[in-house]
């Protein structure tokens, strides 16, 4: 058991790590963080009082020398981002358009000079409930 626990504190470690290395400390990570739900949360459509559908599809585009640095850790960063929107998501009661991703990506300009959110559903996607093979 003790093994078990060295080993998940060692991945605690290394992705703190990567994330310190990506965002720079934690004002910074909080703010992506932030701007992903938000952007989440802007592109909501109700569907119905019991349905609101949100993009799936969600792509966190860095600086070309920030995207480098990442480099073998863009996986790891990329899930604990989707992670944290999947939670937003279950407590907001969204449906997702499509599975849910979140990807990093190298960009040559972004607005801020840090980092830009942008997203997506998937292009077959339409607003309308599917119907029940029953049907």
């Amino acid at each position: 058991m003790d093994t078990l626990k060295g080993w998940e504190r060692a991945i605690e470690r290394a992705e703190q790590a990567v994330a310190e290395k990506l965002f720079g400390n934690d004002a910074v990570e909080a703010e992506v963080v932030e701007a992903l739900l938000r952007t989440c949360d802007e592109q909501t459509v109700v569907c119905s009082s019991q349905r609101t559908v949100v993009p799936n599809v969600y792509i966190v585009e860095l600086l070309q020398p920030v995207f480098d640095e990442m480099g073998p850790h863009l996986t790891v960063v990329g899930q604990e981002l989707t992670d944290r929107l999947a939670r937003h998501g279950e407590v907001k009661d969204y449906e997702w358009a499509g599975p849910l991703t979140v990807r990093l990506a190298a960009a040559e300009d972004v607005p801020n000079g840090r980092y830009q959110v942008r997203c997506a559903p998937m292009a077959h996607i339409t607003s309308a409930p599917l119907s029940s093979p029953d049907a």
